[in-house]
């Protein structure tokens, strides 16, 4: 009788149905709106090239990262997320500290590989060891295997990254410098990890804009010692505002609304999109010439970008385990 009693309820076919549908559609939304941030994050790019000549990677890494520090706020703000901050005594300061770290350290470590091992290879290794360390991350924290979709369609999509960016120019190796890109790609995958953490706490305004501008105050110094002359130019100025607003204001609103509904290891993957995003403007807008890899590595980008977007279950979000006290 108390067996019984205890015994669990079983599902009905249909309704079991209907959840297992409602749970792919809310997947696919996600897949979908982290796709679309990594689409604007790949005009970064295209915005650079078409900047004054004296604006340097390191200045309008700045640049980005503080006007989107802005930027997010004022969304922030303007969608009540901020007052999440009145009760500050409650917030997870420490996972909210790591995270604009994280921020800061990947900007530090990414122009510092690219500059020592150049853009082609520092650009592979640190964009390519993102979703490497998610997955790693992933199973050390929640302990459980991202599956084989995301095995094969990460390695699909690097591969076609990797393709990509090799057709570009000449390589220049150099073990620091990859070791430095290697960092930065670890650090934007520890991001990602703490980012979903602190999403099923704290609404998401205000875990970006307090992330953002800690990490913008770690890169303060760039302030005092980089040239800024090139903001003066209405073509900077226009650029500015593109990679502040679209790039970092909207994409990663984006990014966020969607890590909230799949796992960290499948977002990582779905941000190789950036790269496919940037090297088909540099061939539209730009005038780039398409070569037989460029166009292999495109093609192998998408095959792999696809399998997550039409197989939904495999981007489905992991149970989040806290990784830092408050």
């Amino acid at each position: 009788m108390i067996r019984s009693i205890l015994k669990r309820p079983s599902i009905r076919p249909d309704v079991a149905n209907i959840f297992q549908e409602t749970e792919q559609h809310r997947s696919r939304r996600g897949v979908w709106l982290v796709l679309m941030g990594a689409v604007l994050w790949g005009t970064t790019g295209t915005a650079q090239a078409l900047a004054p000549p004296t604006a340097t990677p390191l200045t309008v890494g700045y640049i980005r990262l503080s006007l989107g520090t802005v930027v997010l706020f004022l969304i922030a703000a303007r969608q009540g997320h901020l007052n999440s901050l009145k009760n500050w005594r409650s917030w997870p300061w420490r996972t909210t500290l790591l995270a604009g770290a994280a921020v800061g350290a990947y900007q530090v470590f990414f122009f510092a590989g690219v500059a020592r091992t150049g853009v082609a290879v520092g650009t592979i290794v640190g964009i390519g060891s993102t979703p490497i360390a998610a997955g790693i991350l992933t199973y050390l924290v929640f302990k459980t295997f991202p599956g084989r979709k995301w095995t094969v369609s990460t390695l699909l999509a690097l591969s076609g990254c990797t393709l990509l960016i090799l057709s570009g120019g000449d390589l220049r190796i150099n073990g620091v410098g990859i070791l430095l890109a290697m960092a930065a790609g670890t650090s934007y995958a520890l991001y990602t990890l703490l980012t979903k953490q602190l999403l099923d706490e704290k609404p998401r305004g205000a875990v970006l804009s307090i992330t953002f501008f800690i990490g913008s105050v770690l890169l303060l110094p760039i302030l005092f010692t980089g040239n800024f002359s090139w903001l003066t130019d209405p073509r900077g100025a226009l650029v500015a505002f593109h990679l502040g607003v679209i790039t970092v204001g909207a994409a990663y609103t984006l990014y966020a609304m969607g890590l909230s509904i799949i796992s960290v290891a499948a977002t990582a993957t779905l941000t190789l999109a950036e790269p496919l995003t940037a090297g088909l403007l540099g061939i539209f807008v730009l005038g780039e010439e398409l070569s037989a890899m460029a166009l292999a590595g495109i093609l192998l980008l998408l095959a792999g970008l696809m399998m997550l977007v039409l197989n939904p279950r495999a981007s489905l979000r992991r149970k989040t385990r806290n990784i830092s006290t408050k």
